[in-house]
């Protein structure tokens, strides 16, 4: 058996929902980039499950089962409050209510493939509630209720603080939705693929997908840039501060990718809405202080800024907890796993790799009272 350690490079499956070539990221043939500038979130969730955009009336029945799929079984609501929750983490506490979701799903365990697509719909619909309500409870506040006049990406904004959000701000979380929503076979879908391979239901898939991307190698980088950035805390420490970690061989989180080698195409659309948010809140000197790190990283190795990177600070400026950053990656990367997911159960194969074995050769047992 030939190792591969991380399966960097092994080809484990194929997959019509997106791809990674020569740099450019794809959902179903379309370029990250056009669907960036173009694109709603809605339709990519419907491009991602269907592998084609939706039309007209598509949009508007998806829009409307998504609205209509929105709000939370109280029960949900009443498990956030009966935990410690200003010291439970977010991530956490979203694992927690996406598995405690299927059990209040009628279909939860039916497997025929229209009951999947409405569960694909209403986890869909139900993680930005998820998210919202823990961030409000958590603060002695009020859940806010979803509206169905709001687009997704405005009714997120708008359940979290209460407050309808403006249409940059829409137009920023939006960009980041479409953005996260899909890449490849990356550790948290490969985790979802492989929990329903063993014909496991959708909940698990999900729950399995939040519990790999929880880990901070690769959902919670873009917390981690902020923590860098408030340490950081002015333009005049920049230099300082990261010269500092480069000398001692530290990681500089938001940088390099493992499957990109000129850059990661996402980055761009988020620095240029940093720009735009942190002009228009007066915090420009986040989008400064993120601009001469990236200068001062890319002068001294070839890693340039990844997804993560600025996106830290185009959440920072809408208002949003730090902590919150990895479950907002998990609110939209939900659409591509249920992707992934449909399309594992179509044409399904239990996915058992091997391990090449290093410990002791055989031995022999041995009676305790001679050990």
């Amino acid at each position: 058996m030939t190792v591969t350690r991380g399966l960097e490079g092994i080809v484990a499956t194929t997959s019509s929902i997106s791809s990674i070539i020569d740099d450019t990221l794809t959902y179903a043939g379309y370029n990250i980039d056009d669907l960036a500038v173009n694109a709603s979130f809605e339709e990519v969730i419907y491009l991602l499950w269907h592998r084609r955009l939706p039309n007209e009336v598509e949009l508007q029945e998806l829009t409307l089962q998504l609205a209509n799929n929105m709000a939370l079984p109280k029960e949900v609501l009443a498990h956030f409050k009966m935990y410690d929750i200003k010291n439970v983490h977010p991530m956490a506490a979203l694992r927690s209510a996406i598995s405690l979701l299927g059990l209040y799903d009628d279909e939860a365990e039916v497997m025929e493939t229209s009951a999947n697509y409405r569960k694909a719909i209403r986890l869909q619909a139900k993680i930005p509630a998820v998210v919202t309500a823990f961030s409000r409870i958590r603060k002695g506040l009020e859940p806010v209720s979803p509206r169905k006049d709001l687009s997704f990406a405005a009714n997120f904004l708008y359940m979290l603080s209460g407050k309808e959000p403006s249409p940059v701000e829409i137009e920023a979380f939006n960009k980041a939705l479409v953005l996260h929503a899909d890449h490849e076979l990356n550790a948290s879908t490969f985790t979802a693929r492989v929990c329903v391979a063993t014909l496991s239901d959708v909940y698990s898939g999900v729950t399995a997908a939040i519990g790999a991307l929880k880990g901070p190698l690769h959902g919670g980088a873009n917390e981690a840039v902020m923590k860098m950035l408030t340490e950081i805390g002015s333009l005049e420490n920049v230099e300082p501060y990261i010269t500092n970690k480069l000398d001692n061989k530290e990681k500089i989180m938001g940088f390099g990718h493992r499957v990109y080698r000129n850059g990661d195409p996402r980055a761009k659309h988020l620095k240029e809405m940093s720009k735009k948010l942190t002009a228009l809140t007066g915090q420009s000197e986040y989008y400064e202080m993120s601009v001469k790190v990236e200068e001062l990283v890319t002068a001294k190795k070839p890693l340039p800024p990844n997804v993560d990177f600025y996106s830290a600070s185009v959440y920072h400026s809408l208002g949003i907890d730090h902590d919150l950053f990895t479950p907002i990656f998990a609110v939209s990367r939900t659409s591509g796993w249920l992707a992934h997911i449909l399309e594992q159960y179509e044409n399904n194969r239990l996915i058992r790799p091997r391990a090449e074995y290093t410990g002791p050769g055989m031995q022999t047992y041995v009676p305790i009272n001679e050990r």
